[in-house]
Parts: structure tokens; sequence; C-alpha cells
């Protein structure tokens, strides 16, 4: 394998680092966490286009890809109320195919923003080299209702926040930031702010179908990051890249009436390999590795054992600004004591006078088998100090595994109800086909493939057997007049990994759960709070927007995500590498991660629940004292959704 990946590396820097660039603006930048977005735009711009390098990406690997993606052609048409994410996906490759660049960063970017325009974050593009770094301007903003009226301002814990980054940072800022602090916000770029909000959810946010949960997106929030407090700078003032160099704003400061006119820097932060120049700035971020392109299963010395945990699937986003991710400032931490174990991403408490207990969920990721005794302590715990209402946070949720989700589902449920997810389905396109048949031909089951049908359920609930073909017969499907064929339909069969016994019933009264968020809760968070929601009936509040502007309560939702070198390993590991409709390896560092399965609603099982509109009941506007400050929003809600 690494001599494979040798050549790659000595093809993709010929290809690249050839032409002569006058000076080096790498070498000028190297060695700093933080520089000026226009200092690294010289470097990422001083690799020349190379057409071989925009095939091998494009035509090779990405528009293969593609053939996989559940939602492709839902897009020809999006629904209402999600039409702004409507595209032809095989006609902007195109365009992207026949566009004049001059540098390889140019038709990077262009395929990035192409790609995250979909919104949805499970289907991106990464190009390593060109999102190693990260703009960050020091006035994130914030929609906050003060004394009845709604309006942008620029974070009030600006001072604490951006000192947190420190001097390296700070010293780049030439305006006099910290009077910022609080300011309301009277225009962005020359218009109305909360009509900027809306251009940069529609043309930078990306991830999240819903146009009012890219809004909450742009804008500053509360976050756990591992187990730590963080603060995202929302997508206007921490957008991936620096494809920016300044952003202005009108503004009126704290004890002043009159507006005045700013110009705010971006600083890029960088979190990519280190560099000392040009050609190691390539060598080390923008070049294929031996992590960049899939392996062979069946290879002994990959797999290091028959009896090794069954992989578990995964449906989550991508949020690039966790890798610079700065924490909350502490005054907005809760003071509560974090009940039981839980010091990852999950932490519980018990609000005053112990009728309310609080999960705040911050992912479904980290340990997989933490998550669930973590979460079997956290009700002991409950039940200990009397507790009888439970407040669920996904703030910032971007999702997980699978079966964490279902998991959770069914704890909170109890094994009574059944089955705890959605019935599910794969694009059967010929080269899925052919890896399914493959598989049973090789012998191979879940051990070492997603596709075999050992990961799976019958509908009635009995596990698939491996050698079974789910996908002969195929079952028709019509989307927007394109015929788009799916296998059988199946369910997850996520109780075979359930690491702790499963109540029977309900441990808390299901009347009695109410979820909170800000709509950024995607994937397996999506998943879990529309079975909450469409099962249950659960009270669902969602925090932030933009006033008179719905907003949904889940993000993007599907139902698995495979990367990259996931769908590069099932089809090298099925024998099918050759094959005509095989993407190509990567000659870059890259991802192409997209959306390998559906999940079906139970409200109307024809259509996905990506695309099922469900509003939360409740809606509420950040305030002062709830905006960034978790346990006050946790005391609002408990006497809002719960009463006293």
């Amino acid at each position: 394998m690494k001599s494979v990946v040798g050549l790659l590396v000595a093809l993709a820097v010929s290809l690249s680092v050839s032409l002569p660039v006058a000076g080096d603006p790498c070498a000028a930048i190297a060695g700093k966490s933080f520089v000026l977005a226009p200092d690294a735009l010289a470097c990422l711009k001083s690799f020349p286009f190379n057409e071989t390098l925009r095939q091998n990406v494009l035509t090779h690997n990405i528009a293969r890809v593609f053939d996989f993606f559940t939602f492709e052609d839902y897009y020809l048409r999006s629904p209402v109320p999600f039409q702004e994410s409507t595209s032809n996906i095989r006609a902007e490759l195109a365009r992207i195919n026949t566009t004049t660049y001059a540098t390889d960063y140019d038709f990077n970017w262009d395929l990035y923003t192409t790609i995250t325009q979909l919104n949805d974050g499970h289907t991106r593009w990464f190009p390593d080299c060109y999102t190693s770094y990260q703009s960050l301007a020091p006035a994130p903003i914030v929609s906050l209702e003060i004394n009845g009226v709604q309006g942008v301002y620029i974070i009030p814990d600006l001072v604490d926040f951006i000192n947190s980054l420190g001097a390296n940072y700070t010293n780049l800022i030439t305006i006099d930031w910290q009077r910022l602090a609080g300011a309301k916000v009277v225009s962005i770029q020359g218009q109305d702010p909360y009509e900027y909000v809306d251009f940069v959810a529609k043309t930078v946010s990306g991830n999240y179908l819903d146009h009012g949960v890219r809004v909450n997106s742009v804008f500053s929030s509360y976050r756990l990051v591992g187990a730590t407090y963080s603060q995202r700078f929302g997508d206007l003032a921490g957008p991936t890249g620096v494809a920016h160099s300044s952003i202005n704003m009108q503004v009126i400061v704290n004890g002043s009436t009159k507006a005045e006119a700013i110009t705010l820097p971006y600083i890029a932060n960088f979190a990519g390999a280190a560099f000392t120049n040009r050609e190691s700035f390539w060598a080390n971020n923008c070049v294929a590795n031996d992590e960049t392109n899939g392996v062979d299963f069946k290879n002994p010395s990959i797999v290091p054992s028959p009896m090794r945990r069954r992989r578990e699937p995964i449906a989550s986003i991508v949020d690039k600004s966790v890798s610079s991710a700065f924490g909350l400032p502490p005054q907005f931490q809760p003071t509560l004591p974090v009940q039981g174990d839980n010091q990852g991403i999950m932490k519980a408490y018990v609000l005053p006078g112990n009728r309310t207990g609080v999960l705040f969920v911050g992912s479904f990721g980290g340990n997989f088998s933490t998550f669930q005794t973590d979460v079997v302590a956290a009700f002991k715990i409950f039940k200990a100090s009397g507790v009888t209402q439970l407040m669920i946070d996904l703030t910032n949720n971007g999702g997980g595994f699978v079966c964490l989700g279902q998991f959770l589902h069914s704890y909170l449920a109890g094994t009574i109800i059944g089955y705890p997810g959605f019935q599910s389905t794969n694009r059967a396109n010929p080269l899925a086909r052919k890896i399914v048949a493959s598989d049973i031909k090789l012998g191979l089951t879940d051990q070492l493939s997603f596709y075999t049908a050992d990961n799976w359920a019958f509908l009635n609930g009995t596990q698939m057997p491996a050698n079974y073909n789910y996908m002969d017969p195929d079952v028709p499907l019509v989307v927007n007049g394109k015929n788009d064929v799916t296998s059988q339909r199946f369910h997850d069969t996520c109780e075979l990994s359930f690491d702790v016994p499963m109540p029977k019933t309900p441990p808390i009264d299901l009347r009695n759960i109410a979820i909170v968020s800000n709509g950024n809760c995607a994937s397996t968070c999506a998943m879990f709070s529309t079975l909450m929601f469409e099962k249950h009936q659960t009270k669902i509040a969602v925090f932030g927007g933009k006033p008179n502007e719905d907003v949904q309560f889940k993000g993007m939702a599907g139902n698995q995500v495979l990367e990259w070198i996931d769908i590069d390993s099932e089809i090298k590991t099925a024998n099918l590498k050759d094959d005509p409709l095989a993407p190509a390896d990567l000659l870059v560092s890259g991802n192409f991660r997209h959306n390998w399965r559906a999940a079906w609603s139970f409200v109307d099982e024809r259509l996905p629940i990506a695309y099922v509109s469900e509003l939360p009941k409740f809606r509420f506007a950040y305030t002062s004292e709830t905006y960034n400050n978790p346990q006050n929003l946790w005391l609002f809600s408990e006497k809002t959704l719960f009463g006293k």
C-alpha cells in the first residue's frame, strides 16, 4: 500500500508544483497559527490548475461516488419548504468540468461551494489543502430579543471569548474591537442584518436542508466539543476557508445612539499539517496519503481479528469549526454539578427542586459503550433524586452512531415499543448491486462490509442472513420523474450492539419529556428527535433564528453516511476496484462523503424523513439571559414547557 501511496504523492506533487511562482507566499506564513486571510489565500492560490487533477477528483471520483447518493434526484426539484436546496447535480458537475480555472484552489473551491450548497452535511467535498484554514472575524453575531424587539447584535461576551484565542490572534486586529461587545448591528455589507444573514445561510452555511436551521448556524452559539463546553463563531464570523479578507458593518455601540461604520478583518486559523514552504505545504496537506483511500479488508494485515466488534454505522455532519474550537467563557458554563460519570459528550444535571433532570447530548459519537453506561448512571441518579421530568438539550448536536440514537430512544420509551428506528434503503445503482452479489460470492459478513445483508433485519425483525441479496429484486422508485431504484426495505439491527439491559417501560413518563435545541441537530440527532416526535409527540422547543421565519426542529436527516475511504473500502473488499463504474483513488488528500442510506418517515412511508417538514411546537427567541447560557436556558424551559 505504501508504494502505491508513494507513487500518488510523486505524481500529484509533480502535477501541481512544477510551474514557477514568484516568491513563496507559503513560506511567509509557515509556523503561524493565525495569519491574515489574504496572506493565507496567497499561499493557497500559488498552486496552478492542472487538468489531470481535475479529472481525477471530478470525473473519476466524485461523479462516480454520486451514484451512491440517496437523494440525488430529489435535488432536481426539492419540495416545499426546502425548495432553496434545489440543484441539477450532474449539470453542475458538467459546468465545473468545462470551466477555465487559473489555480487548483479556484477549481476546488468552486467544487467545495457547489456541493456545500446542496445543504446536506452528509454529502460534502472536503479538499484538505483548502479547508485547512478557518477564517475568524472578531465580531460573531447573535439574534437577541431585547425589550420585546428582536435584533442582531455582536455577542455580548466578545471580550472574554476573543481573548481566549490568545495574543497571536488579537495582535493582528487593528481596530478597537473590545468596544463592540453587545453592539447592535444596523447593517452588514450594506444590507439589513437579517437579510445578510439569509445570504450567508444560502451561500456559505450548508449542512442543513432547512433555511431556518442554517440561519441559526450563522449565529454564535454554545456546544459541547468532546467533554468541553465550547462556543461557535458562527458561519458569518467563522466560515471555513479564506474566501474573504474582511466584512463591513454599521453598528451602534453600547452608550451611543449613532451608527458607525466598521471594517472587521478575517484572520485565518490554521488546523492542518505543519509546513515550511510552498512545496512542503503541498506535500503535507494536499497530496493523498495512507489515510486518503480505502483498503481491502480481506487483507489479514488490515483486519486484526474476525472477532473484532462489528462496525457501527454512523450518521453525522462534519463541522470544520470543531478543529478550531474555543472554550465557552466560564461565566456561561453551568454551575450545577455534573451528575454521575458524564464527563464526555453527554452531561447530566438535576435542576433546583429536583423535579427536572437534564441530558445535554452534545453528540451521539464518542465511546460507543460509555454513552450507554452514562445514560444508565444518569437515570439512576434521576430516580434517586425524585426526578419526574426530563429535558434533553440537542443544541449543535451533529449526530454520530446511528445505534446510539436508537439506544436512547429505546431507553426512554422502553422495549415494549418494538423496533426503535426507521425503515431504510440503499440506492440500487449497478455497482451497488455488483457489490452485494460479490460479497455473497466471497462469503463476507458484517465484520468486513456494510453492504452485506446481516447488517440488516427484515421488517418483521428477523436478522437477514449474510448471503441474502436484498437488491434482487430491486424496488422501483420514481423521484421527480426519474426512475431511481432502491434496495428492498430493511431495519437496523442496533439491538445487537446494546451493552446494557433495557427497561421494558419508560423510566420517565413520555409526556414529561421535552427536547430543546437551536435546530442544528443533524443526522442521528435528527433521527432521534424525529422518532420522539413522530412516535410519542414529544414537546420540542427551538431557540433563535430569524423573526417570523420558520425553523425545523431537525437538521439534515439521513440514515448512514459513508466517507470516501468507507465506500472505496467496500469496493476493494468486494474485488471490484477494476470495475469501469468504480471511482478512482484520489491523487489529492480529500474526502467526498455521501449520504448512503435513506430513512423513511412513519408519517408518510413514501417520503424520506429528510423531506418531511416538522416544525417545533414551541419557538423562543434568545434573550440576554438565555443566549450562550445553557443553565439559564434550561431553567427558562423548565418553567415554560413543564410549568411550576
